[in-house]
């Protein structure tokens, strides 16, 4: 508050005395460049740590002071920089997520195997507090999956989210009137309920998405049939469960998840591990979560909607609502 008193009193100083008013930045900004910080280790060859944690969506975050970029433009923002780097041998995802729309969790999907493809890099997933839905969608193109002793995941599946505000509109004698050009324009819409063969409808398009998510995960974790039965259910599983089902290669520690990553990339024991971020820290380490975008509860790569379902706009989601409550 301190800061923030003395530039409104430089400004006015500044606009009183008729000169121009100078560029004056209280805060780092999603413009400055991503830049490289160690964490740990000495050798030439890398492994990159990503921070993926909250809602995942390609809308950027409104703030009070800032905007915030989206969680996928920041993740593929980071791939983009390690693909320059010849050094770079494998990339740990640390992910903390409870899932997000499905079209932002399957552009990341997309962008993680494209660069595996690109540039052969080795990629391991560290799961923490709740991996779910679009989380673990994710997840999918890594070499390797680790799940902590307490990582809640799974809830493989689609739900469709639509907001109605026909019952409250009839108690208080509001109504919209609508004009359209077909019959199903308005399908879905808040203000009236939903018909019989729409719902048929969206019920067929949540199936057909929720396919999709469960071919995937068979296909990529090699599941057999009943546990692919099992799994539909759409139900969550702790790490333990997720391991005898497949959904995961190892329960343990990031630590597990650094040596796996040397391991599958064939690097030496003191390998550098770095991170890509706009602002140093002091005593930086592998936990840190903290916001370039100047302090606060807000995570590195952060997309956190407001924590109820009441936020939420109508969509198709990969998405475990019971995780939205509250800050993990």
């Amino acid at each position: 508050m301190r800061r923030l008193a003395i530039a409104t009193i430089l400004i006015l100083v500044f606009s009183i005395s008729g000169c121009q008013t100078p560029k004056i930045r209280l805060f780092p900004s999603q413009a400055d460049p991503l830049q490289e910080y160690i964490l740990s280790g000495k050798d030439d060859e890398k492994i990159l740590v990503i921070q993926i944690r909250g809602v995942i969506s390609n809308a950027p975050q409104e703030g009070f002071v800032r905007t915030r970029p989206s969680v996928v433009q920041e993740v593929v923002s980071q791939l983009r920089l390690a693909e320059e780097d010849e050094n770079l041998k494998a990339v740990i995802l640390k992910i903390d997520s409870p899932g997000g729309t499905v079209t932002a969790s399957d552009i990341l999907y997309n962008e993680i195997a494209v660069f595996k493809k690109r540039t052969k890099a080795r990629v391991v997933v560290a799961m923490m507090g709740v991996v779910a839905s679009g989380g673990y969608y994710i997840s999918l193109p890594a070499d390797y999956i680790l799940a902590h002793p307490t990582t809640i995941t799974g809830s493989i599946g689609v739900i469709f989210v639509r907001p109605k505000v026909a019952g409250l509109m009839q108690k208080i004698g509001v109504a919209v009137e609508v004009n359209k050009s077909g019959a199903d324009k308005d399908m879905g819409s808040p203000f009236r309920q939903t018909s019989v063969e729409e719902e048929k409808i969206f019920q067929d398009f949540t199936d057909r998405l929720g396919v999709r998510f469960v071919d995937l995960v068979a296909r990529h974790r090699k599941l057999q049939p009943e546990v692919v039965a099992q799994i539909s259910t759409a139900q969550v599983y702790l790490a333990d469960e997720a391991l005898e089902l497949g959904l995961v290669d190892e329960v343990g520690y990031l630590e597990d998840a650094v040596n796996q990553a040397k391991k599958l990339a064939g690097l030496a024991e003191d390998a550098k591990v770095v991170v890509y971020r706009r602002t140093e820290y002091p005593d930086d380490n592998i936990y840190n979560t903290s916001t370039q975008y100047g302090g606060g509860k807000a995570s590195l790569i952060s997309l956190e909607l407001p924590g109820s379902l009441n936020h939420i706009q109508t969509g198709f989601y990969y998405l475990w609502p019971a995780a939205l409550t509250g800050d993990r």
